[in-house]
C-alpha cells in the first residue's frame, strides 16, 4: 500500500471550521459546514437587511461577508468571516460589536439565541 507524501493544506476556512465545530451549539455544526462550501456559496450581508431583521442586542453570525450598504440604528453583536471597512465603522458607530466567527464561538459556545443570517 502507497501512502502519499504530500499531504493537503487545508484552507483557513477549514481550519477555522474544525475548530467551531467542537462547540455544543447545534448553530456552529451549521456554520462549519456553511463554511467550508465553495466560495461562491458564500453569503454577503448589508448593514440595512441585519438593521431590518434584528433587534437591540441580538448576536448574529453571518457565514459570509457583511456589506456596509445602508445603516444600522441598533447595537447588534455580528461574526463573520469578514467585513467591509465602511460595515465594521457603522457597527462600532452604533455601539456593536465585529468578531470573526472563532471569537463568536467562544463567546457564545452553546449557540443560544445566536441567529444565521445569509
Amino acid at each position: 500500500m502507497k501512502m502519499s507524501l504530500h499531504k493537503k493544506k487545508s484552507t483557513w476556512r477549514e481550519i477555522t471550521a474544525s475548530r467551531i465545530r467542537k462547540n455544543p451549539g447545534k448553530v456552529w455544526k451549521v456554520i462549519a459546514e456553511r463554511i467550508t462550501s465553495p466560495r461562491q456559496n458564500l453569503g454577503e450581508v448589508n448593514i440595512s437587511r441585519i438593521n431590518r431583521a434584528t433587534k437591540a442586542n441580538e448576536v448574529v453570525v453571518v457565514p459570509g461577508k457583511v456589506l456596509g450598504y445602508g445603516s444600522i440604528d441598533h447595537k447588534v453583536v455580528i461574526g463573520a468571516i469578514s467585513f467591509s471597512k465602511s460595515a465594521k465603522e457603522k457597527i462600532e458607530n452604533a455601539k456593536g460589536e465585529c468578531l470573526t466567527l472563532e471569537e463568536l464561538a467562544k463567546k457564545y459556545p452553546d449557540g443560544k439565541n445566536v441567529r444565521i443570517l445569509g
